[in-house]
């Protein structure tokens, strides 16, 4: 077998440059050249610009919305496959879109399901992400799935933090599994907070499962859209003789009002990785990297090592 179809190739959508480059850093490579043309009307295409048959790529590329940064990865997907790259595995450090992943109300799609359809048809023979919002997403795929934790990020950080009294919570009662799992890692109280919500991003009432009087809590979820469940929740247990809240959040969206209401809440601090980019500086963001942790798995994928490791919460 020649070099070339050994050879292993980073690219990065356009979202996720940054990322990538810190990435491919890691990995010990040079990121692909990629370069894309735009029309007017907002058609756009991008494509290689260096060979790539016969040899295995990563391309990586965060799907949050807007459309386009879903359609650049099917895109690149599919340039890639039709230059006759031999194996094709799609990075999404933030697998977007991925909140709709049942029908919770008639005639609404199931739009997670979509997405790994379409990855798959454009010609993906592999996923790697983090942190979904279900784990059972993973099932919508035919093709292997990596899925990994961004635990194996967040805990040292808070081990170092050294808090006493520590507190894990979960902002609602589908967080209660990682929440409860972080917890025995760090051998902690679990306190949990249940929500209504009036519609999509607006909460119309919350209440506090557990006691936090004279804790440190730290709240955990996988995103961090407008961070009007956060914030809410923050204030409550505060108000409920917390000592401190924190919260970590593998995904910052950070939509509409998020970072004003992160400035004005009584977190002490927001950490999160860069699986999606931080507009806004803000004093109270904390941005762990993840690029040493996909840069791993990706080595070991590309040398066919087992990534069992970082399955571990």
């Amino acid at each position: 077998m020649s070099n070339a179809a050994t050879e292993a190739k980073i690219f990065a959508c356009s979202q996720s440059e940054e990322l990538a480059t810190k990435i491919a850093s890691k990995f010990g490579v040079s990121l692909g050249n990629v370069i894309t043309s735009n029309y007017s009307d907002g058609e756009f295409q991008p494509s290689f610009e260096e060979s790539i048959r016969g040899a295995r790529l990563f391309i990586i590329g965060s799907t949050n919305p807007g459309p386009r940064n879903l359609m650049e990865m099917l895109l690149m997907i599919d340039a890639a496959k039709r230059a006759s790259a031999r194996h094709i595995t799609a990075v999404l450090p933030y697998f977007g879109w991925a909140r709709q992943d049942r029908k919770d109300k008639p005639r609404v799609p199931i739009a997670a399901k979509l997405v790994a359809k379409m990855l798959e048809a454009a010609g993906a023979t592999r996923i790697i992400t983090m942190d979904l919002h279900a784990d059972q997403i993973q099932g919508f795929f035919e093709k292997p799935v990596d899925h990994l934790f961004a635990s194996t990020i967040f805990l040292p950080y808070l081990r170092d933090l050294n808090l006493e009294n520590l507190t894990i919570a979960s902002p609602d009662m589908g967080g209660s599994k990682r929440a409860y799992a972080y917890s025995k890692a760090l051998q902690s109280d679990v306190v949990i907070c249940y929500k209504q919500r009036a519609k999509a991003n607006v909460i119309s009432h919350m209440e506090l499962i557990g006691d936090v009087t004279g804790k440190n809590v730290v709240l955990v979820d996988d995103m961090v859209d407008t961070a009007g469940t956060l914030t809410k929740a923050a204030d409550l247990m505060m108000e409920r003789g917390a000592l401190s809240v924190r919260a970590i959040c593998t995904h910052p969206i950070l939509s509409g009002n998020a970072y004003e209401r992160i400035e004005n809440s009584k977190l002490e601090e927001l950490i999160v990785t860069d699986s999606i980019p931080v507009i806004q500086k803000s004093s109270k963001i904390r941005i762990l990297s993840c690029a040493d942790l996909f840069a791993d798995v990706m080595k070991k994928v590309h040398h066919n090592e087992s990534i069992s490791s970082q399955f571990i919460m």
